[in-house]
């Protein structure tokens, strides 16, 4: 089955954030990343206590975003860094976590990324989007090139839509992340069934 991941942004969602995490995980996404840019590491492990809890209890993956010491205390396999966070730490850190992801922007960051061991990428912005307004999205032969030189996962993000996911596909990315619309969405689990009706 054809990988669907959420991003989380507190700072979208209208409506409590735990209660949409929850919603969002009674889906089954392939997992779920607590990307919360904005909070301090003390915060963000308060938070992420909450979220891996709702996660385990759906047996969905849970994703901590940036802080390496919060998702090794926590016992959080799986972790996603900026490329230049990754590139700061050491294999003893980087080691402990069975999925490990980078954020990459090039053909040049996603090679970087599989030699400091990810386990996958994500390669962005695909489309255009609000979260990078005034920039247009790379495109999937961008993403194309990048999935038929890297021998990882590749995971697309950036502007996905239920609408473009087939394109997505087609270019060969193992998933793809989706973060605004499924904060946003009125109806969490009918915005997420678009995507498994049109992934097929």
């Amino acid at each position: 089955m054809y990988n669907i991941l959420c991003v989380t942004n507190r700072l979208l969602c209208k409506d409590n954030f735990l209660k949409r995490i929850e919603k969002i995980a009674d889906c089954r996404p392939s997992g779920i990343m607590l990307r919360e840019k904005d909070l301090t590491e003390a915060d963000y492990e308060e938070l992420a206590k909450e979220v891996i809890k709702i996660c385990k209890n759906r047996k969905v993956l849970c994703v901590l975003h940036g802080f390496a010491g919060v998702a090794s205390r926590l016992k959080c396999p799986a972790l996603h860094l900026p490329l230049d966070t990754l590139r700061t730490l050491p294999k003893n850190v980087t080691n402990k976590f069975s999925v490990l992801g980078a954020s990459c922007h090039s053909l040049n960051d996603a090679s970087e990324a599989e030699s400091l061991g990810c386990t996958y990428i994500t390669a962005g912005h695909i489309f255009d989007t609000d979260c990078k307004r005034g920039l247009p999205g790379r495109g999937t032969e961008f993403l194309k090139e990048i999935c038929d030189k890297i021998s990882i996962p590749v995971y697309a993000i950036g502007g996905i839509t239920p609408e473009n996911i087939s394109m997505v596909k087609a270019s060969g990315a193992a998933g793809a992340f989706v973060m605004s619309s499924v904060m946003t969405a009125e109806d969490v689990g009918e915005y997420l069934g678009r995507f498994y009706s049109k992934r097929q």
